[in-house]
């Protein structure tokens, strides 16, 4: 504008030609102006763009972290379940070896039971009478007789009555299959000392060995019974009575248990 006046006054150009170089220079500061404006308009479109963008790509790296953590976070439960569930596994294991267990044993006490009261019928007539007493003691099935019953005091003779009540035992007890007798002898403390019954390990030896003898006499297989002695040193009451002397004072035919039907006897067996 400046210079198109000088143009003018200076009389180069004609007034004419001044009014369209500045129409034309109008038109083309307003062209440029709109093209600057349009420019700024797409650099501010574009700078939203952008900074969409950034947003965009922080919340989708929030979303990765995110779901990196749960996924951290499965794979750790899912290591823990699986721990858990070999760890359950062997509890059930555990529980299903003890649950067998407990019914091997269950059957093996059906199985004693059984025999005991077995045992009982068998020598019904005898209970009855008061000859013996079939009971448990120590875990071990037994027939208990007096020895007042069966021997004289401080003899080891057999009486009559004795031997035929130790003759029907006999039979009983030979016709039961796969089991093995042990006789024992017991005294009370009353001390004994004479020259065929020194103690009374003696005499409660002797006493068990002449019913061992009496019952192989009397058709007892002699692989199947054996006799011992405990003298006075296992009583079942107090020598402190009469009465109580009388008790200790007997002759327990003991019926060996089967180790191979007890609980553990495989175990036992293996580690041989």
């Amino acid at each position: 504008m400046y210079l198109a006046s000088l143009l003018v006054l200076s009389g180069c150009v004609p007034k004419k030609d001044y009014l369209a170089l500045e129409s034309q220079l109008s038109a083309a500061n307003t062209a440029h102006a709109a093209e600057i404006a349009e420019r700024d308009a797409t650099i501010g479109a574009l700078q939203g763009e952008v900074a969409g963008l950034k947003a965009d790509v922080k919340r989708l790296e929030g979303a990765i972290e995110s779901k990196e953590a749960a996924l951290a976070d499965l794979r750790a439960k899912n290591a823990a379940m699986l721990k858990d569930r070999g760890a359950m596994a062997a509890e059930v294991s555990d529980m299903r070896s003890a649950l067998e267990e407990l019914e091997r044993r269950k059957a093996a006490a059906d199985a004693r039971l059984k025999e005991f009261r077995d045992l009982i019928e068998r020598f019904r007539t005898l209970i009855d009478a008061g000859t013996l007493e079939v009971k448990i003691k120590d875990g071990r099935m037994l027939v208990a007789m007096a020895t007042d019953v069966l021997f004289a005091s401080g003899s080891a003779d057999l009486s009559k009555d004795g031997k035929a009540a130790l003759t029907e035992v006999a039979n009983i007890l030979s016709s039961i299959p796969d089991r093995e007798f042990q006789v024992e002898g017991h005294t009370d403390d009353d001390p004994i000392r004479t020259a065929q019954f020194p103690s009374n390990w003696y005499l409660a030896s002797r006493r068990a060995l002449n019913v061992v003898q009496h019952m192989l006499d009397n058709g007892m297989p002699p692989e199947r019974i054996s006799g011992a002695s405990f003298g006075e040193f296992r009583p079942v009451a107090p020598n402190d009575s009469k009465e109580n002397k009388s008790l200790n004072r007997r002759i327990e035919i003991v019926v060996v248990p089967d180790l191979s039907q007890m609980p553990g006897y495989d175990e036992l067996q293996a580690l041989q």
